[in-house]
């Protein structure tokens, strides 16, 4: 057993196509958002908006809940429905 060969390693070269895919939004499927109150030393808040149909759906949420509590910082979450459209292999 040749135990210098094995302790530099095997070498070869490998090489891996690429499969490009493009996504765009689905126009039947609307996109969603929720945001979640983070903000807190010990531990966050954890007030969340529930599900959102537009931005400024979300804003006002956000508004209202800082206008009561003070609180500055939130997560925002958007969900969207996306489609492929595979492009060729390279």
């Amino acid at each position: 057993m040749n135990t210098d060969a094995q302790s530099r390693g095997a070498r070869g070269r490998y090489r891996f196509r690429e499969y490009h895919v493009t996504t765009v939004p689905d126009p039947m499927a609307l996109p969603v958002y929720k945001a979640l109150c983070v903000t807190g030393e010990e531990h966050n808040c954890g007030a969340t908006s529930g599900t959102l149909h537009t931005t400024h759906e979300l804003t006002r949420w956000i508004a209202g809940l800082c206008a009561r509590t003070g609180h500055q910082h939130y997560e925002q979450t958007v969900r969207a429905v996306l489609r492929a459209e595979p492009g060729a292999w390279q």
